[in-house]
């Protein structure tokens, strides 16, 4: 009999954009709901599960959406359930199986107090897992489940996935790299918050455009804003204000597919974050056939366009070699999107791995 697997999100209310931003946006949309619903497409595509995507009010809606689904899985995405909710929902539903979904690495988990405590105490009730979509978490959050219970059983691996059907192969004059005469467009998308580092990425971006004698245009997704991005955001502002030949284009959340038609415009995406566990900003841009620097902290991307996040211009001078590799940084795309065909390939072969184990 298929199992049923039901992934629930925290609704979020539509919220107003802020400073020199045109649009509204919604957490509807957001990272981890794109995740999610990646997942559950491939799911069901490839017949491992009947799994569907709900948004969820707040605690006091799960009884009953698992009820109406009839679910025998429920994968919570982020921590928006306290852990005492669990007490409840396990009795009401004693043979589902309960998985809080970790999307967060160690570094930004340190900014959000509440993920420890409640992931360690999550797995103290029956039936409730944890699970990590980033390997090395998933080893710290063994160790440290462990070292309380004497065992590891409560915690699980399921990455991210991709579709991959999105990626895309251009055909380019040769010789030619920039879409738009004497401009350069940059892409540096996702939220914005300090451990995404838009600040040294932008300073790589004006020595970049300055040694292209180009006009920058630096674009960011300015109404995401989390974790002391406000401060991020306002020093982006203020370095383009005092920079000449260069601005700062600032857009709202996107619905995805107009996210794709951004991300196609764009003559190089940056990604040169501290933290990563897998980066579907990174994704789209390279689905577009558009070159992303990335850090290591992004696994799947080819080597060549990794830099230091903490060396502009080591950043500066990865996107200065994709230029001067026109002819064949391509070629360097190939090797990304099969890097990253591979990866997905693993990460649907780990959740059968689960699914069928639970």
């Amino acid at each position: 009999m298929t199992k049923k697997v039901l992934f629930i999100l925290k609704y979020r209310q539509k919220e107003p954009s802020v400073e020199n931003s045109s649009e509204k946006y919604g957490y509807l949309n957001s990272g981890v709901w794109q995740s999610a619903k990646f997942l559950c497409d491939e799911i069901n595509e490839k017949g491992i599960a009947e799994a569907k995507c709900v948004h969820a009010i707040d605690n006091n809606c799960i009884d009953r959406l698992v009820t109406e689904y009839k679910a025998d899985i429920v994968i919570i995405e982020a921590f928006w359930v306290v852990p005492e909710k669990f007490e409840i929902l396990t009795e009401l539903h004693p043979n589902v199986k309960w998985i809080i979904r970790n999307h967060s690495a160690m570094p930004f988990i340190s900014s959000e107090g509440i993920i420890i405590d409640w992931s360690l105490r999550y797995v103290d009730y029956h039936n409730v897992y944890i699970a990590c979509n980033d390997y090395r978490t998933y080893e710290q959050f063994r160790f440290l489940v462990y070292d309380k219970q004497k065992t590891d059983k409560k915690v699980l691996y399921l990455p991210n996935t991709y579709p991959t059907k999105n990626i895309k192969r251009k055909i380019y004059e040769k010789d030619k790299f920039f879409r738009e005469e004497g401009i350069v467009n940059i892409g540096c998308f996702g939220s914005v918050r300090p451990l995404k580092n838009h600040l040294t990425q932008a300073h790589a971006a004006i020595q970049f455009a300055k040694s292209m004698n180009r006009y920058l245009k630096f674009h960011i997704n300015s109404a995401h804003i989390e974790d002391g991005g406000n401060s991020a955001l306002h020093n982006l502002i203020g370095l383009f204000n005092h920079t000449e030949n260069c601005e700062l284009v600032c857009h709202g959340w996107l619905e995805h597919e107009d996210f794709l038609e951004l991300c196609a415009t764009m003559d190089i995406g940056l990604q040169v974050s501290f933290t990563e566990t897998f980066n579907i900003v990174a994704a789209d841009l390279a689905s577009q056939d558009v070159p992303v620097i990335g850090s290591n902290e992004i696994s799947w991307l080819y080597n060549e366009y990794k830099a230091n996040p903490n060396d502009s211009l080591d950043i500066t001078r990865k996107m200065i070699k994709a230029v001067s590799l026109r002819n064949s940084f391509f070629n360097f795309n190939d090797d990304t999107h099969k890097k990253l065909k591979h990866f997905c390939k693993e990460a649907i072969k780990q959740w059968n791995k689960v699914i069928e184990m639970l």
